[in-house]
């Protein structure tokens, strides 16, 4: 079983930065994958980043440039360094890991771009 816990959300301003961990914990399967999603009010879940465990990111359109996902295996952490974000990347962010064994959601970090 993996336990993931988001943290490092808050409120920042457009054009500021903020950057969200996702810390797992337990025993994972390679292969394996880490997913950022996020969730705004009223609207369906949409992938944000994706990671492999050979270290390959992919990002949204919407976040491509401004966004980076990263890891530190030693931490079993990974992280989502928003930069430039606009109000629109306000919502609900989770991570997701789904390994051999299965698929597994942390409880999401609500993150609000505001002035």
């Amino acid at each position: 079983q993996v336990q993931l816990v988001e943290s490092g959300g808050g409120l920042v301003q457009p054009g500021g930065s903020l950057r969200l961990s996702c810390a797992a914990s337990g025993s994972i399967f390679s292969p394996y994958v880490v997913v950022w999603y996020r969730q705004a009010l009223g609207k369906q879940r949409e992938l944000v980043a994706t990671i492999t465990i050979s270290g390959a990111p992919n990002y949204a359109d919407s976040v491509k440039g401004r966004f980076t996902i990263s890891r530190d295996t030693a931490k079993m952490t990974v992280y989502l360094q928003m930069n430039s974000p606009k109000p629109e990347d306000t919502a609900v962010y989770f991570c997701n890991l789904g390994d051999s064994k299965g698929a597994y959601w942390g409880q999401g970090t609500q993150v609000t771009v505001s002035s």
